[in-house]
C-alpha cells in the first residue's frame, strides 16, 4: 500500500466515528434533548476510531499507522478528559506491547509523560495548539528511541528519514484532524446559537404584536376621556361604561399574554459543570469573533444541581452576551467565568470589564422594559432573574461605570 493510501486510510478510520458524532450532534440539539449525552458519545467515536485504525490498518506495520493510533488519545486531553486519555492508553499500550513487542517500560514512561504534561499545564490557559506541539515533542523522543534501538540495521539516515517523516505526518494530521473536528462543532454549537437567537427575536415580535394589541382600546379610552363633559352626566355616564368596557378587554389581552410568556421549568438532575463547558464550547466561535480575551477555572468534578438545563443555559447565555455587548470602543474585552462551592452552594461568577453601570442603572437593572441598550426590550435580566428564582438561587449584579460588570449566579447543590 502507497503512503498516500495508508495516509488516506487512516483519515477516514479515525474521522469517520467523530464526523458521525457531529451529524448526531446536531440532530441532538436540534431536538432539544439532554445534552449530557454529548461527552458520552465523543468518547464513543474516539473509541471506534481506535478500533477501526487497529483493526482496518493494524496488519500494516508501517511507522504512519503506529503513531496515528495515538490521535484518539491527543483529543481526549484536547477536550480534558485526563480519565478517559489513561484508558485510551492503556488499550494502545497493550497493543503495543502484546502485538508489536515494545519495552513495557519506555511504554509505560510515555504514556505517564503525557499524562503528567497535561495535568501540570491544564492549571494554565494553555491552548490547543500547546497540546499538539508537546505532545508531538514526546512522542518524538520516544518514537526515536524506538526506531534508533529497535531497528538496529537501519542506517542513520535512514532512521532518521523515518522519524522526520513519521513525525511530520502525526503533526500535521493532528492539526488538520483538530480543525476539522472544531469547524464542525462550531458549525453545530453556531446553529444552536442562531436558534436561540430566533427564539429572541419570537419574544420581541409577541411584545411588538401585543403592543399593537393593547394600543387600540388604550387609544379608545383616551379619546372618551378627553370627551367627557361632567356637566353632561348622562352622556358621561355612557362614554365611561365604553371606557370600562375598552380596560376589561385590554386586562383580558394581557391575561392571554402572560399566560402564554409564563416561564415553566422542568427540573431533572444535571452536572452544572458539563453545563458550563458546553456553553463554553458554544461561544468559542463568538468569542473569537469578537477578539474577546478569556479566562476560564472551572474545575473538573461533577457537580449536580436539580436544575433545567435549557432554562439555565438561556441565563448563562444571555448574561455572557450581555457582557460581550458591554465592550468599550477603546478598551479589549476582558471575560472571566469563576466557580467555587461555598455553604452547600454553587456559584458562578461572570466578570467583565465593559462600559459598567452608574448606581441608578443598577437599581433598575430587572425591571421590565428598563434596558441600557439601543435597540434591547429590558426583558432579559428579568426573565433570567425569574428563572434563577424557580431553581431556589439568587442572582446579583455589581457593577461601576467604565470598570466592569460581575454577575454572580448562586444556586444550590444536591446531596447526592
Amino acid at each position: 500500500m502507497s503512503f498516500f493510501d495508508t495516509i488516506l486510510l487512516n483519515t477516514i478510520c479515525i474521522m469517520f466515528p467523530l464526523l458521525v458524532y457531529l451529524i448526531y450532534l446536531a440532530y441532538l440539539n436540534n431536538n432539544n434533548e439532554n445534552l449530557k449525552f454529548e461527552s458520552t458519545l465523543f468518547e464513543i467515536a474516539l473509541v471506534t476510531s481506535l478500533f477501526f485504525t487497529i483493526k482496518l490498518t493494524g496488519d500494516r506495520y508501517n511507522n504512519y499507522t503506529i503513531i496515528l493510533l495515538n490521535i484518539p488519545i491527543l483529543f481526549s486531553y484536547l477536550r480534558g478528559k485526563t480519565t478517559f486519555a489513561l484508558i485510551l492508553s492503556f488499550i494502545v499500550g497493550m497493543y503495543y506491547i502484546v502485538i508489536l513487542d515494545y519495552n513495557i517500560f519506555f511504554v509505560l514512561l510515555e504514556y505517564l509523560s503525557y499524562y503528567f504534561l497535561y495535568f501540570i499545564e491544564s492549571r494554565k490557559n494553555i491552548t490547543a495548539t500547546y497540546i499538539i506541539n508537546w505532545f508531538t515533542l514526546i512522542k518524538a523522543f520516544f518514537f526515536s528511541f524506538l526506531i534508533f534501538y529497535s531497528n538496529t540495521s537501519l542506517s542513520f539516515i535512514s532512521a532518521f528519514n523515518n522519524i522526520f517523516i513519521s513525525l511530520i505526518v502525526f503533526y500535521l494530521c493532528s492539526n488538520f484532524y483538530y480543525v476539522l473536528l472544531s469547524k464542525g462543532e462550531e458549525i453545530v454549537n453556531l446553529n444552536n446559537l442562531l436558534r436561540e437567537l430566533e427564539k429572541e427575536k419570537t419574544l420581541r415580535n409577541s411584545l411588538f404584536k401585543l403592543t399593537h394589541e393593547i394600543k387600540n382600546p388604550i387609544a379608545v379610552c383616551k379619546g372618551y376621556l378627553d370627551m367627557i363633559n361632567l356637566d353632561d352626566v348622562k352622556t358621561s355616564q355612557k362614554y365611561v361604561s365604553i371606557i370600562k368596557g375598552e380596560i376589561n378587554r385590554t386586562l383580558v389581552i394581557m391575561d392571554d399574554f402572560l399566560d402564554y410568556t409564563k416561564i415553566k421549568v422542568e427540573k431533572n438532575i444535571m452536572d452544572i459543570n458539563f453545563l458550563l463547558e458546553d456553553i463554553i464550547n458554544a461561544m468559542s466561535s463568538l468569542f473569537k469573533s469578537c477578539n474577546v480575551l478569556t479566562k476560564f477555572d472551572i474545575k473538573d468534578d461533577e457537580i449536580y444541581i436539580n436544575g433545567d438545563y435549557n432554562r439555565l443555559k438561556q441565563v448563562l447565555v444571555n448574561v455572557i452576551k450581555n457582557a460581550i455587548e458591554s465592550k468599550q470602543k477603546d478598551k479589549k474585552l476582558k471575560l472571566s467565568i469563576i466557580t467555587k462551592e461555598e455553604n452547600g452552594n454553587f456559584k458562578i461568577s461572570i466578570k467583565d470589564n465593559g462600559i459598567g453601570m452608574n448606581m441608578d442603572e443598577l437599581n433598575n437593572l430587572g425591571k421590565a422594559f428598563y434596558t441600557t441598550k439601543n435597540k434591547g426590550t429590558g426583558l432579559g435580566v428579568l426573565l433570567s432573574k425569574e428563572i434563577i428564582e424557580l431553581h431556589d438561587g439568587s442572582i446579583i449584579y455589581t457593577s461601576a461605570k467604565g470598570e466592569g460588570t460581575t454577575v454572580d449566579i448562586i444556586l444550590p447543590i444536591m446531596d447526592i
